[in-house]
């Protein structure tokens, strides 16, 4: 089997789960870091045995034993990452969310076709054995017809101007970094564009989104009520409600655990186990598997699905008027 070497660009924390993801796996190799911050790169290669350290994104995008780069940077950087990767013939693996808009994204698709690369989002929830799993419940309709999804994702902490999540100029602001969580459930459950986006947001100092809320309708009446904050303390859960039952999961981002609620039964609780440090290992395997079999995309990803999420979240940002200064 084929050897498939990875390089990463951007060597925060993101990239270092991304790292142990690629030593789960056998028959590929992180072989390269690079990072425009001076000395992240040497010292992201040092800690983890990296052979090569690049302080430039180029010099990595060019090396010839590369097959792959991982793009970790923040979200305003990602359509120029990416862009220079495709150019060099490189399959691209980006962390979410792919682009700040559907109109980057669209010039990008378009990019990989002509050098025939793959390239995959990395929204490793959809990738997940729990999440696999919930598909075949859903499709069995063992809750009957699913009528609504509803799914917080919040996180609170003393997050300065500056922070990624806060800072306008990176694209900051909870829907990019966070909504798209449960927007992806509400995906995968209903597995179609809604009818109708009702949105609201509360915007902070640094004019993003820190709380901000999102109903979903869809043709058959199925309703997503959703939403995603970095001020709350708030519980992260899901639960998807049909005609005979429901399902909850907690913590359903990185879900191990279903609950099944159906009628006057006992609950079941199906458990779906991993460490923290196989939490990148599914989408991975998935992305090499595709590049082995010469594939442009990922059939658990495919990109018109990152296209379908990505103009989502540029309806709502329109609706609360938040535009970022890259867009173009």
């Amino acid at each position: 089997m084929k050897q498939i070497n990875f390089g990463v660009i951007g060597c925060g924390s993101i990239a270092q789960l991304f790292v142990k993801g690629v030593q789960r796996l056998a028959h590929c190799n992180l072989l390269a870091g690079a990072s425009c911050t001076a000395g992240r790169a040497e010292a992201f290669a040092k800690k983890f045995g990296i052979e090569r350290a690049y302080t430039n994104y180029e010099a990595l995008a060019s090396d010839p034993e590369i097959d792959a780069v991982y793009i970790a940077t923040t979200h305003n950087f990602h359509f120029e990452n990416i862009k220079l990767c495709l150019e060099k013939g490189k399959h691209v693996l980006c962390e979410k969310p792919f682009t700040v808009n559907a109109q980057q994204a669209k010039i990008l698709v378009a990019l990989a076709k002509k050098q025939q690369c793959f390239m995959m989002e990395c929204v490793w929830t959809r990738f997940l054995p729990a999440i696999k799993h919930l598909n075949v419940l859903l499709a069995q309709g063992v809750i009957g017809d699913v009528q609504t999804v509803k799914a917080n994702f919040s996180i609170s902490g003393d997050f300065s101007p500056e922070h990624r999540l806060r800072n306008k100029d990176l694209a900051g602001g909870a829907l990019l970094d966070l909504g798209i969580y449960p927007l992806t459930l509400a995906a995968l459950v209903f597995n179609e564009q809604p009818t109708k986006i009702k949105s609201s947001a509360v915007l902070g100092e640094t004019e993003v989104d820190e709380s901000s809320f999102y109903l979903l309708e869809y043709a058959q009446g199925q309703r997503a009520v959703l939403s995603s904050s970095f001020i709350d303390n708030a519980p992260t859960e899901a639960i998807i409600s049909g005609s005979k039952g429901y399902i909850r999961l907690p913590n359903f981002l990185a879900a191990q655990t279903l609950q099944l609620y159906i009628g006057n039964e006992a609950v079941q609780t199906l458990e779906f186990p991993f460490d923290e440090d196989e939490s990148f290992t599914f989408e991975i395997a998935d992305a090499m598997q595709c590049i082995r079999q010469g594939k442009s995309q990922s059939d658990t990803l495919p990109l018109a699905k990152t296209l379908a999420m990505i103009t989502t979240m540029d309806t709502i940002r329109a609706q609360w008027g938040l535009k970022y200064a890259n867009e173009s």
